[in-house]
């Protein structure tokens, strides 16, 4: 849940590039706020090196299809093959994580 307001960022940031506007400009700053509130929450759980693979992957993978999807940004193989690259890496942080505890 923490991954996911951090992508509404962007998406703010885009509409507040035309015109400065104060209310995509200030939830901005809500969303990432409320981003490292759930993150510091999910750290002492699952432990920072997950947490913030995890966010960081999330917060790559869903800008780079919101960038597809709404912004007509070309899908091309290498950016594809990327993706999954870093999908493979936050499973296996996730993975190296459990057996050690």
């Amino acid at each position: 849940m923490s991954s996911v307001f951090p992508l509404l960022s962007p998406a703010q940031a885009w509409w507040v590039l035309p015109v400065a506007r104060l209310t995509p400009s200030v939830l901005i700053f809500v969303f990432y706020a409320f981003s490292l509130i759930l993150n510091t929450m999910v750290i002492r759980v699952l432990g920072l090196s997950v947490v913030y693979a995890v966010w960081s992957g999330v917060g790559v993978l869903a800008t780079a299809l919101i960038g597809c999807l709404y912004f007509n940004e070309p899908l091309r193989a290498l950016k594809t093959a990327g993706a999954g690259l870093i999908v493979l890496g936050v499973v296996g942080l996730h993975y190296s994580s459990r057996q050690l505890a």
